[in-house]
């Protein structure tokens, strides 16, 4: 018989009852069933079906709470707690929460999932024989991924991002749909775990979408225009800012290339509520 371990759902006999619950067994291992992990009434010579896991001493223990994240099992699982040194804490619907390793995570922790943001993982075992969760990995997401039909182009898609990368963030959709957003396509780098929303630009062959998180030019024109307002609000009504600066500043500064940059700097003058001299750019005096 193969020997149990953390992460395993078996059927198991109620041996005997302990002063916190029942001992199980499989004929070779006996497992605590805590009373709190009991659901409805058992009793001695009983066959239950339950989950394994490691409680805080190591040791294996079951709950009849059978989730629906096993190892080889994948599910979306909400973040509920931030390790900066360990890594972040999930809840697969048991009692303890699950640690996804820091050597799984982003290496910039400013895309790290925060509390309440939801994880698509699986189960696995440490070298200890301790469980894990698992991000999914893009072998698996184009096993289970739906394929887009070209008549999606142009329209709003909402979903998770399961992978984050400097070239660009990959997202489930929640229909099913994997894409990918281009570091071009977003104003900031969306976090792992992170419910975006965004327009389809590109259909691809295999299926694939393209998405963008960047509002259309008409849409983004007055977005951009008060972002540039309310910096200069901020900054005493003056920046060191005019359709002549440096596309990398304008960037760091306003998060917005210098294109969107110049049109909606070209806005404000036009309507007379800013004005450029020299590389300075001024509110103008009454607005």
């Amino acid at each position: 018989m193969k020997k149990l371990q953390a992460g395993s759902v078996a059927e198991l006999r109620v041996e005997r009852k302990a002063e916190f619950g029942y001992f199980l067994s499989d004929g070779e291992q006996d497992f605590l069933l805590h009373t709190n992990e009991i659901s409805g009434e058992i009793t001695e010579g009983d066959t239950v079906k339950v989950f394994l896991y490691n409680d805080k001493e190591g040791r294996l223990t079951a709950t009849m709470t059978i989730p629906k994240i096993q190892i080889g099992e994948y599910d979306w699982v909400e973040v509920v707690d931030i390790n900066p040194r360990l890594g972040v804490f999930v809840n697969i619907g048991i009692q303890k929460d699950i640690l996804v390793s820091v050597d799984d995570l982003p290496a910039f922790k400013t895309v790290w999932p925060k509390v309440g943001d939801q994880l698509l993982i699986t189960l696995k075992l440490d070298y200890k024989g301790r469980l894990l969760g698992q991000l999914i990995t893009e072998e698996v997401v184009e096993e289970i991924e739906k394929a887009a039909s070209f008549d999606m182009d142009k329209q709003q898609i909402s979903g998770r991002i399961y992978r984050a990368l400097k070239v660009g963030s990959f997202m489930l959709s929640d229909d099913g749909y994997r894409c990918f957003i281009h570091e071009s396509q977003r104003r900031k780098e969306p976090r792992l775990g992170e419910l975006v929303t965004g327009r389809v630009i590109d259909v691809k062959e295999d299926g694939s979408l393209n998405v963008s998180l960047l509002p259309l030019k008409q849409e983004s024109l007055g977005e951009d225009a008060e972002t540039i307002y309310a910096y200069l609000e901020r900054n005493g009504g003056k920046m060191p800012y005019t359709d002549k600066s440096e596309p990398g500043d304008i960037r760091l500064d306003f998060g917005m290339s210098k294109a969107a940059f110049k049109r909606a700097l070209g806005r404000l003058m036009k309507e007379k509520k800013v004005e450029q001299k020299g590389n300075w750019t001024h509110l103008l005096k009454g607005e």
